[in-house]
């Protein structure tokens, strides 16, 4: 199989049943403004191949997962910045939080990811493209 990231891309995984998780993909697609990311849901084939690849444990890793082409994988709090720091202004502006030390940034990160279904909700299923948005997603 082996994952197939262009090496100008960046590939976003994320929770695709979680509503705020879909959310935030739709506005990095919104504010994307070099067309830099790539999307792929952690359930869908792409982010089990990736979960596996660098043997994660799901049940502690409840997180964005930033996987970039030099065969880096970032997560939590580090991965959000990451990924602000490719958008538009003002929210490029947050990647200066790259700073804070990542055991208080993940402190705050964890908070909201354990919250998230109880204060966003969740679908039954992943969320589905549009056909226009398709080419930014790997199965």
């Amino acid at each position: 199989m082996g994952i197939q990231v262009p090496n100008h891309k960046k590939l976003i995984l994320f929770d695709g049943i979680c509503n705020l998780c879909n959310a935030s993909v739709q506005y990095i697609i919104k504010h994307d403004k070099n067309n830099v990311f790539l999307f792929a849901a952690l359930q869908s084939n792409t982010g089990l191949e990736i979960i596996k690849k660098f043997n994660i444990d799901t049940s502690k890793t409840d997180s964005i997962l930033l996987y970039t082409p030099e065969k880096e994988l970032v997560s939590k709090s580090t991965a959000a910045l990451k990924i602000a720091r490719h958008l538009r202004f003002p929210i490029n502006t947050l990647s200066i939080f790259i700073i804070v030390p990542p055991f208080i940034r993940n402190f705050v990160y964890d908070y909201i990811a354990k919250n998230r279904y109880k204060w966003f909700g969740k679908k039954e299923s992943c969320w589905i493209p549009t056909p226009e948005l398709k080419s930014k997603f790997l199965d």
